[in-house]
């Protein structure tokens, strides 16, 4: 094989390393694209069908360097923002991984390029790794926080009963030990029981902010019936489906005139703002501000 690829050119070499990559041949077709690259190194396409490739092998670093190669050469390669983000969230580069992405998914819009949901649910994936990594570094900080003031309230109740137990009383010298042992009794259990209270109190806290965030959920009535996220802006159809206007528009842009659900003709100019559903849409995410961070 090694003789026959010699003698084939960038073109030609491209084709069988496609051929083998269909055929989950992932090492044989990174071969021929690198002899593709070493034809012809200005074709932005063969770095990003090795980049895809290594992506299936899971080779996140060689992934982001030849997406940059290919940007290199061409700024506004779709493939290579998609793949190059998706490579970068594999590694945890949150931040990173959405803006390649956003700009992959911006780049296809712009050049009318079907991508089906393919870059927006990665896009979408993104956004949730980043926001449930914040919040397990959230839960970390109330963990820490919750044991730091647990405590200092026990240290609080132990000098509390220390400076009791220390402290002299000219009562005792009188001859009135019963009584000073009785007072001293009380302000014990009174310490103490402050202490439980106080405690209780701290512990109901943080179970309560527990539970609001296990209750963390969008109502599907708030989401659109294309991307299933919470609506932003909010338009209605003359079939009377509200979808949001991003999501209906892309799709009377790539799919067709028609409505989704009724499959009714539709043109952009027939949607219309749901105001309803924006202010209840607005009031929801005033109270729930996690909202803006999913």
């Amino acid at each position: 094989m090694k003789t026959e690829t010699n003698k084939m050119s960038a073109g030609e070499l491209k084709e069988q390393g496609n051929r083998l990559y269909g055929a989950r041949k992932y090492d044989e077709a990174i071969a021929c694209y690198s002899k593709a690259i070493q034809k012809n190194p200005s074709d932005p396409r063969f770095f990003t069908n090795r980049a895809l490739c290594k992506l299936r092998l899971r080779r996140w670093d060689d992934v982001c360097q030849d997406c940059r190669h290919a940007l290199d050469l061409d700024g506004v390669n779709v493939k290579a923002y998609f793949f190059l983000g998706q490579a970068q969230l594999e590694q945890d580069l949150y931040d990173e991984a959405i803006t390649s992405l956003k700009k992959a998914h911006d780049l296809a819009k712009e050049q009318k390029l079907n991508f089906g949901d393919d870059i927006a649910s990665a896009l979408r994936a993104a956004k949730k790794k980043k926001w449930i990594n914040l919040e397990e570094k959230r839960i970390q900080q109330e963990v820490e926080l919750q044991s730091y003031l647990n405590r200092l309230m026990l240290e609080d109740k132990d000098r509390k009963l220390q400076k009791l137990k220390d402290s002299p009383n000219e009562d005792e010298k009188e001859g009135k030990e019963e009584e000073v042992k009785e007072g001293l009794e009380e302000q014990k259990q009174q310490t103490e029981s402050d202490y439980n209270k106080h405690v209780q109190e701290l512990n109901e806290l943080f179970a309560t902010i527990d539970d609001r965030r296990r209750k963390r959920e969008v109502p599907d009535y708030l989401c659109g019936k294309i991307s299933f996220e919470l609506m932003r802006e909010p338009v209605i159809t003359p079939s009377g489906i509200t979808y949001d206007r991003k999501d209906i528009e892309e799709h009377l842009q790539r799919v067709g005139h028609f409505d989704p659900v009724t499959r009714v003709k539709l043109n952009q100019d027939q949607l219309t703002p749901n105001l309803a559903m924006k202010e209840v849409i607005d009031c929801f995410v005033t109270e729930n501000q996690w909202v803006e961070e999913f």
